[in-house]
């Protein structure tokens, strides 16, 4: 027996019920989609690993909402850093280098095995004195989980001797002008005076 009165409803109405919640439901749906905003593709940060004094890739993501694909936090070690050059600038051996896509805190470089000077996290230049031997220069990256694996190039001194020799030759190609002045000068002053005195001896035969 159906249900009579206010609420009774036939299945005709049921089956307009239902559609009109399938359509209210997806219509929720499309707005609730609507209202969450899309963020967009974040762009690579603009950072160059080589350059001297710029903050960690690590915080310009963290200010700026960009991308450092591949960094590396604290908890690990960092990968090796890229020694670029080493090179004597006139009063000590100078090293360049790129930073990894790592945390850093600090840089340490050692000459032969052995440890020479220890640079801040923003460096990727430094001085190490003087080398007079060959050796292999290495700068090694640091932080609270261990070090990187040390990038390394070999270095060889310049010749300190190559200046005192080149100024003995110098020295001795100038003697060497100079006593050639010397004799075309002394021939030239003995050339004219032979030449004075068989003037004179052809006066005197001539009077």
């Amino acid at each position: 027996m159906g249900i009579h009165g206010p609420y009774a409803h036939s299945d005709k109405d049921s089956l307009v019920d239902d559609e009109d919640y399938s359509r209210y439901e997806d219509t929720t749906t499309r707005s609730s989609k609507t209202l969450i905003p899309s963020r967009g593709t974040l762009k690579q940060c603009d950072y160059d690993p080589c350059l001297e004094g710029q903050i960690s890739c690590f915080e310009l993501a963290a200010s700026s909402n960009c991308l450092c694909p591949g960094f590396t936090l604290n908890n690990v070690p960092p990968e090796a850093p890229k020694l670029s050059s080493v090179s004597w600038n006139g009063s000590e051996v100078v090293l360049q280098w790129c930073t990894p896509y790592s945390l850093v805190t600090a840089y340490v470089v050692t000459v032969g095995g052995q440890e020479r000077q220890k640079f801040e996290e923003d460096r990727r230049s430094g001085g190490v004195g003087e080398v007079g031997n060959i050796a292999e220069v290495c700068v090694v990256a640091v932080n609270d989980a261990g070090a990187s694996e040390g990038s390394c190039m070999m270095y060889h001194p310049r010749d300190n001797s190559l200046p005192l020799t080149a100024g003995l030759i110098g020295g001795a190609l100038g003697f060497l002008l100079l006593l050639l002045l010397a004799v075309l000068l002394w021939r030239h002053k003995r050339q004219r005076k032979q030449e004075a005195t068989i003037s004179m001896h052809n006066t005197a035969e001539t009077r």
